[in-house]
């Protein structure tokens, strides 16, 4: 498909109209530098469709591009300023960022807020909030893919919350009132579980049952692929609590047996 065509011209006054074949811009003058400021926005906004009328092919130009499932990952957990998104994506750069950021929100997936602390934040709109199910869907098919970590993988609390979310077994927890406070590789988060609910928040707790330090083997137990029995008596988890709590630990959070890929 050909590339659409911008034509750019500037008047006297340093004014610019910017014109394509379905659209005509014209601003008012601009300081220095400013029409590439423009010309960057726009180019940020404007994505050559894959000319599919099809609702996946839309899904993926709204939030396919790199790092934008990430996003909403961590969004789904809750609010999140431009910095704390970066804290929890250090691979991001600060201009990926601002772009995925101004795309979102264009598309009406995300929108900008001021909270209740003064603090600038974006959180999911009520569209994008709908994605929840297909972002863990994917978490737990993507998790069949997850060998040891690689040495630039990073574990943040939000995608350790997003793991436990993704796998929390609502029809296990009807008669359940516990609290796990769970540590991987040195991020804690814990988990509150009463009567088929789920809270998850970052950080340590006063309050809990148990504590659970599972090093690299979360998501074996959480697999199944080693079982909680096992996992304690070799010494692969660390346990703060009833031994049977673990067990319970996992029956509340469990990945479904998925085929593993087969590299070609």
């Amino acid at each position: 498909m050909t590339e659409p065509a911008w034509k750019v011209a500037m008047d006297s006054d340093g004014g610019v109209t910017i014109s394509g074949d379905r659209f005509v811009l014209t601003t008012a003058g601009l300081e220095p530098g400013g029409l590439d400021t423009v010309v960057s926005e726009l180019q940020s906004m404007t994505r050559t469709s894959y000319g599919q009328y099809c609702g996946l092919s839309r899904a993926i130009e709204m939030v396919g591009e790199r790092w934008g499932l990430l996003i909403i990952r961590d969004l789904l957990v809750g609010p999140r300023s431009e910095a704390e998104l970066r804290g929890g994506l250090p691979l991001i750069t600060a201009k990926q960022l601002a772009m995925r950021l101004r795309e979102m929100v264009h598309c009406g997936v995300i929108r900008g807020t001021d909270t209740q602390d003064g603090e600038f934040r974006y959180e999911l709109t009520e569209y994008g909030r709908v994605l929840e199910d297909v972002v863990l869907a994917l978490g737990r098919w993507g998790a069949a893919a997850l060998a040891a970590p690689r040495p630039e993988d990073v574990m943040t609390e939000d995608s350790v919350m997003t793991m436990l979310w993704a796998t929390f077994q609502a029809d296990a927890a009807l008669d359940v009132q516990m609290c796990f406070e769970v540590h991987v590789e040195g991020v804690v988060v814990h988990a509150l579980v009463e009567h088929g609910r789920l809270n998850l928040h970052r950080g340590p707790t006063s309050d809990a049952d148990a504590v659970i330090d599972a090093g690299p083997m979360l998501k074996s137990l959480l697999t199944g692929e080693v079982t909680a029995a096992d996992a304690l008596a070799g010494g692969q988890v660390a346990l703060n609590g009833a031994p049977e709590l673990l067990s319970w630990f996992v029956r509340l959070f469990h990945l479904p047996e998925l085929p593993s890929p087969v590299p070609a």
